[in-house]
């Protein structure tokens, strides 16, 4: 299947079947939204979810971050993966947009990534999200997703997996393709033992294809090696049978 095909298929399911994904994480404004994709790095949505309307109680907009500290962020995200890290990232991030851009968030991708704690990823999604940019974020989920259903090639960094997207995705499309795939990756396309047999996208999957081609290479390669063990049983058994006759006749005779 030419890639072009595999696009379309992709776009064409996704398109009559969720035509309008969002987030998973719960936020009332940019600001929000910022920081919980900063904590959500290499931790759940759901975990997040958890924490945050506590945090943003104390901390409702930029000015109140910027005014306190890590140690006290810290007590509030305590239960999230990397709480030292990014503790100072929300802290630093908060004067940063207080002392440079009036508390508010940058709409640009080179300005968002001068924050700290917002790497490529996170200002695509805010870009995207907030900005209506024609960006696409590429996580562990947009990653392996992209990779096994063949949309990309020999695409090894997150980078080149979204050049690869950009490149063929309509730009209306590259915002809700982001969710399409984070959604599928999380309850469909796992990272391990995917769930295969209730894909709807399977039919067109290369990573499928190449699977069911790998098992039944090994299924042949077993039925082969059975085949001969079975020949070289009934020949010993032929031979132990001839023994057995000639020992008759000798014995007759």
């Amino acid at each position: 299947m030419l890639k072009a095909e595999r696009y379309r298929h992709f776009l064409d399911y996704f398109i009559k079947n969720q035509p309008a994904p969002v987030t998973e994480l719960h936020y009332n404004n940019p600001y929000q939204l910022l920081v919980a994709v900063i904590l959500s790095a290499q931790c759940t949505d759901k975990r997040i979810n958890q924490i945050t309307p506590a945090l943003f109680e104390r901390f409702p907009d930029a000015e109140s971050l910027a005014a306190s500290n890590s140690e006290e962020i810290f007590t509030y995200i305590r239960s999230v993966s990397y709480p030292n890290n990014k503790a100072k990232h929300l802290a630093g991030m908060g004067k940063m947009l207080v002392e440079v851009f009036n508390g508010q968030i940058p709409s640009g991708l080179d300005d968002l990534q001068k924050l700290p704690g917002v790497g490529r990823k996170t200002a695509n999604v805010i870009a995207s999200v907030i900005f209506d940019a024609p960006t696409i974020a590429v996580d562990t989920h947009v990653f392996r997703v992209a990779n096994r259903i063949g949309l990309t090639t020999r695409a090894r960094t997150p980078l080149a997996v979204e050049l690869q997207l950009t490149e063929h995705l309509p730009k209306e499309t590259l915002g809700v393709a982001h969710h399409w795939l984070i959604l599928h990756g999380r309850y469909i396309c796992v990272a391990r033992s995917p769930k295969c047999e209730i894909c709807p996208l399977s039919w067109f999957c290369k990573y499928y294809q190449q699977i069911n081609t790998e098992t039944a290479l090994q299924k042949a390669e077993a039925l082969k090696i059975r085949k001969a063990k079975d020949a070289k049983k009934k020949k010993a058994l032929n031979t132990i049978s001839k023994q057995l006759a000639k020992r008759s006749v000798d014995k007759d005779i």
